[in-house]
């Protein structure tokens, strides 16, 4: 804990973005420890521990491909078709894995603070750490992911594209778009307890309301727009075109991406830290 925590602690807690920034470089090794309990504790008493979160995806993947190009025998439309079986499948994957950052930050967050009662009642803690370790927790399991995704993509067709070392860039946005979902639903499942069973609705809505299972191309023009306000639309498409047909993201779009997800996230951190003094009076 540091010891401007320790002076601040009967202040307002700061909710500006430069004290979201500084907050995180300040308590950056008790992130990184949290985020390695997190990590740790969902395979705990297990016999492949932390192996699961690359087995996971291996199996996820293999049932994809035997289900949507054996079973199924899909084909994916448009230009991202290829001719391999697997394919399909490798397309729905990265669509699951953009979905997955969202879905963590949806599922887990409203229990964040809810399920921390001791750091709220009993000691000075830095509790916005918690959502910076659910979303490192979720990073872990997606950049495990992405590695499945491209060894099998080497694997089935050959080659990775140059063009693929541009998804940290593309998929980053997302990343701050959860952490803002983290900080507002954390704050709001403390006095709202049904948020909690709500937001796993929510995420399968998104799930199916973007084109995880399908191309944007498919859809009438008329409801193109609606997909795209789905904040993890931009990511799957321009994340597709990146690793299938070796296009670079355009700029103006990534600006926006990025303006978009920054703003979100300061306004998810600012109305964590107004509420945040009320939380002991309510648990």
């Amino acid at each position: 804990m540091s010891h401007g925590q320790l002076i601040n602690a009967h202040l307002p807690p700061p909710a500006g973005p430069r004290s979201m920034f500084a907050g995180f470089w300040r308590e950056r090794r008790l992130i990184a420890q949290l985020i390695r309990r997190d990590v740790l504790g969902r395979y705990r008493g297990s016999i492949m521990g932390v192996a699961w979160s690359f087995l996971y995806p291996v199996l996820m993947l293999a049932v994809y491909t035997f289900v949507f190009s054996v079973v199924f025998e899909a084909k994916w439309p448009g230009s991202l078709a290829g001719q391999g079986k697997a394919r399909f499948a490798l397309l729905l994957f990265i669509g699951v894995i953009a979905h997955g950052l969202i879905a963590e930050a949806l599922i887990k967050a409203p229990s964040l603070i809810v399920g921390n009662t001791n750091y709220v009642k009993k000691v000075v803690f830095p509790l916005e750490t918690l959502a910076w370790s659910l979303m490192g927790s979720a990073v872990f399991h997606a950049l495990a992911s992405l590695t499945i995704l491209m060894v099998a993509k080497l694997l089935l067709e050959g080659s990775i594209p140059l063009t693929a070392l541009w998804l940290p860039v593309i998929l980053l946005p997302l990343v701050l778009f959860a952490l803002g979902i983290s900080w507002l639903l954390a704050s709001l499942g403390v006095f709202i307890r049904d948020i909690g069973q709500m937001t796993g609705v929510v995420s399968t809505v998104l799930m199916f309301l973007a084109p995880v299972f399908y191309p944007i191309a498919s859809l009438p023009e008329k409801y193109r727009a609606w997909v795209y306000a789905n904040p993890i639309t931009v990511a799957i498409e321009e994340s597709r075109a990146a690793l299938f047909t070796e296009i670079a993201p355009d700029p103006a779009m990534l600006i926006r991406y990025y303006a978009f997800a920054l703003v979100f996230m300061a306004f998810g951190y600012w109305w964590f830290q107004k509420s945040r003094r009320g939380f002991a009076d309510v648990l």
